[in-house]
């Protein structure tokens, strides 16, 4: 493997790993009273197209890490707009 893929899984996997620690308590306390709305809502609308983006031109650590990052945001940003907070 080069480095610059290296490079780029690593801080794939890191900036991707840093939302499972938010995600895990929101999704135990359902508090996301200090969470905006609007930018949840604007960075899961990113992460799909960087989703998508990493698709269309074949690149496993831009499709993956967004993909997982997606699964760890999407469900703050739900909790969110249940909650009403």
């Amino acid at each position: 493997m080069e480095w610059e893929s290296v490079i780029g899984y690593m801080a794939a996997s890191l900036t991707t790993l840093s939302f499972l620690p938010q995600a895990i308590k929101v999704i135990t306390t359902r508090n996301t009273q200090g969470i905006s709305g609007l930018m949840y809502a604007m960075f899961v609308c990113g992460l799909t197209l960087w989703f998508f983006y990493g698709l269309l031109i074949n690149d496993l650590a831009i499709s993956g890490a967004n993909l997982l990052t997606l699964l760890f945001a999407l469900p703050i940003l739900v909790i969110k707009y249940r909650t009403g907070q």
